[in-house]
């Protein structure tokens, strides 16, 4: 680890966390140019301006012994939730989700903050309870952490933000020493809310009456049995549990819980989402249902990515995005226009600075000199693994559109400050990774 370092320093997290950010301001740049030449977008000026205050953002986190953010944690805690709440009520809409604030074209975007906080008070949290944190009560205090902020950002309603909070809490709490059992119980709700959310939808545009019992998923009298019958069966296995202490009765009582929040949770689900981001989903599955509108942007990202090649089509070549083929193409799709003018091989770096990045990030979070930094690194470690994954994924057509942006490439102040206090995070632990 030594050989990564220089003077107790990580150079090597810092210099992929720099050089992305420099890749982002460029192609921020070329998305701002038409197919003529004409640069209308200024974009990238802001960007830097953002790059270079958030750099001063990371200096002063790293100054700041890290211990000392543990007690200040639960007031910055309260004060994010305070951000979201103000925000829900009277931020300004920006692509159907009010989830800004700020003043004409200034502003934050309080979510982004929100995760950083979270994890800071959400690591403060585990490492005060210790082995605690396998004891099933302790675990969903652990779980409501997460969970109020996640609420408050899906009543924007902003689902990709939103989803980025369960990684976090489900790594933290894996280092954390938690029950596999409760891990994949927040998981595997997490996935069948989303899957029975979108249900009705999926049998009116994919299946189009093909399996005729998936129509019982609108049926609302049909539901209320569903989940009384689910109900009844949780409480009745329950009692089998403790009462007769038999093994079948725990994996009954396990699965029908799980069945019984997954659909309570897609119902509450589908009355906070809007359309959009349910047909996000099923164009998901097949974007030629809706070619020229919510299937549009899967489209042309995949025909930007691949049209890439290997070498790429040259840096400031690009179709897709001069000829403005492509929606949100300096922030959702950043990295379609990187494939495009840089190719496989702009592709392959990008993951490999991210890949530097997560190594390093691990790496620390593991020589860390207590539970506290260890938690926050591998916490810091998760969000930025799900940005990079649905990000890229969504650009190459295998993940659905969630809105998430590309760290330290993508267009915005708020999502770029976000990631630079967290590299900021990551080198503070690093240099005090001995006990003095």
């Amino acid at each position: 680890m030594r050989r990564a370092t220089l003077f107790g320093f990580d150079f090597l997290l810092l210099g992929a966390s720099l050089l992305l950010t420099v890749i982002g301001v460029l192609f921020i740049y070329s998305s701002g140019i038409t197919s003529t030449g004409v640069q209308y977008s200024t974009e990238y000026i802001k960007q830097i301006v953002w790059a270079g205050t958030g750099l001063i953002l990371m200096a002063v986190v790293i100054l700041i012994n890290y211990t000392r953010l543990r007690g200040l944690s639960v007031y910055l805690y309260g004060f994010s939730i305070l951000l979201l709440i103000i925000t829900a009520l009277f931020g300004r809409e920006v692509h159907g989700a009010r989830s800004w604030l700020g003043f004409r074209e200034v502003g934050i975007q309080p979510s982004e903050f929100a995760k950083i906080i979270t994890i800071l008070f959400l690591g403060s949290y585990l490492s005060g309870i210790g082995r605690g944190i396998r004891e099933l009560p302790r675990f969903l205090l652990g779980f409501g952490i997460v969970l109020l902020p996640m609420g408050l950002i899906l009543l924007q309603p902003d689902m990709g933000t939103a989803l980025v909070y369960i990684p976090i809490f489900l790594v933290m709490t894996f280092m954390a020493g938690a029950r596999l059992m409760h891990i994949f119980f927040i998981a595997a709700a997490g996935f069948l809310i989303v899957v029975f959310s979108t249900l009705p939808a999926f049998a009116k545009w994919i299946l189009v009456g093909r399996i005729n019992f998936l129509g019982l998923v609108t049926d609302l009298d049909f539901l209320k049995y569903y989940i009384l019958a689910l109900l009844l069966m949780t409480l009745l296995s329950a009692w089998g549990t403790f009462g007769f202490k038999r093994r079948y009765f725990y994996w009954i009582h396990y699965f029908s819980l799980l069945l019984l929040v997954s659909t309570v949770g897609a119902l509450l689900a589908a009355r906070v989402l809007k359309d959009y981001q349910i047909m996000r989903l099923i164009i998901f599955l097949d974007p030629r249902l809706d070619p020229q509108g919510a299937g549009w942007n899967i489209i042309q990202s995949m025909t930007a990515v691949g049209s890439g090649g290997f070498w790429g089509k040259g840096f400031l070549q690009g179709t897709q995005s001069h000829y403005r083929f492509l929606p949100q193409q300096s922030t959702d799709f950043i990295f379609s226009i990187l494939a495009e003018e840089w190719g496989y091989v702009g592709g392959v770096l990008i993951f490999f600075l991210f890949l530097v990045i997560m190594i390093r990030g691990m790496r620390i979070a593991y020589t860390a000199r207590d539970d506290y930094a260890l938690y926050i690194g591998s916490g810091i470690v998760g969000m930025i693994f799900f940005h990079v994954v649905v990000n890229i994924g969504m650009a190459m057509g295998i993940m659905p559109i969630t809105g998430i942006p590309l760290f330290f490439l993508s267009y915005g102040g708020s999502s770029l400050w976000t990631a630079l206090i967290g590299i900021g995070l990551l080198l503070n632990i690093y240099m005090r990774r001995y006990r003095h």
